[in-house]
């Protein structure tokens, strides 16, 4: 039987590559509707596209040196297909991170498959075959238990908080251009607002790195545990901050 040549062989499609570059004008565009609406889900993943590029492709190589990291990404799990398994979320213990973030995406009526079908509409090559594009499907569909993990609420500064958590996280300019822009509205509305934005930036900054974690194993630890092991400290200005004043702690533009 004739050996065939591989030489003579071509791929019936070229691979495309995952892009890196940045956009600020689209981004500063975004980040304008983001701060009218902070329920524009849409704006804040047209800045992540426009800005995150670059980190994306670095956190994914950081992942391969991490301890588990190489597995992680050998199995290559789609994480939003596990959060959207009721019988699973139902079957994590009470007083677990999971047993918290069931309650957490019940009570806003939130999903994990919403938020995915949100970012297919500011881009297509999220689903891409590809490396960095899992990585950030994945880094993606951590952000609800980001929520819970660090105790930041949906209300808006806990939102810009959370922005600044996760830019320490992953080095994301766009998320560093959210927490910037949430504080320039925020700076006049006298409570500490900035100081809570910059604790979300320092408290991300001491945590160990959230993207190595195994996160169907993390699911199931206690919640106040799992803080202790990751070195995620209290949120003691945004908690201090009374929750009636937070949501309109950044006012849309005149």
């Amino acid at each position: 039987m004739a050996m065939a040549n591989t030489a003579d062989f071509q791929p019936q499609t070229e691979p495309r590559p995952m892009s890196t570059k940045l956009d600020w004008s689209q981004a500063w565009r975004s980040l304008q509707r983001l701060l009218n609406d902070k329920e524009d889900t849409h704006a804040v993943f047209e800045i992540m596209r426009a800005l995150n590029g670059a980190s994306t492709a670095k956190g994914y190589h950081q992942l391969l040196a991490s301890p588990q990291g190489g597995r992680i990404a050998f199995e290559r799990e789609e994480f939003a297909a596990k959060l959207m398994d009721d019988a699973w979320l139902d079957s994590l213990p009470e007083g677990s991170v999971g047993a918290a973030y069931r309650t957490f995406i019940r009570t806003e009526q939130l999903s994990a498959d919403g938020l995915a079908e949100i970012s297919r509409d500011t881009g297509k090559d999220i689903d891409e075959p590809h490396p960095y594009a899992w990585f950030g499907r994945r880094t993606r569909d951590v952000h609800d238990i980001w929520h819970i993990l660090s105790g930041y609420h949906r209300d808006a500064l806990g939102e810009a908080c959370l922005v600044a958590f996760s830019y320490a996280q992953t080095k994301g300019l766009g998320w560093a251009l959210i927490a910037v822009g949430a504080a320039s509205r925020a700076r006049k509305s006298g409570y500490p607002m900035v100081k809570a934005i910059w604790q979300g930036y320092q408290r991300g900054k001491a945590a160990k790195w959230l993207l190595a974690e195994d996160y169907e194993r993390l699911m199931s630890e206690p919640l106040d545990a799992a803080r202790r092991r990751l070195n995620i400290t209290p949120a003691t200005i945004y908690n201090a901050i009374p929750a009636d004043v937070r949501d309109g702690a950044i006012p849309a533009a005149a």
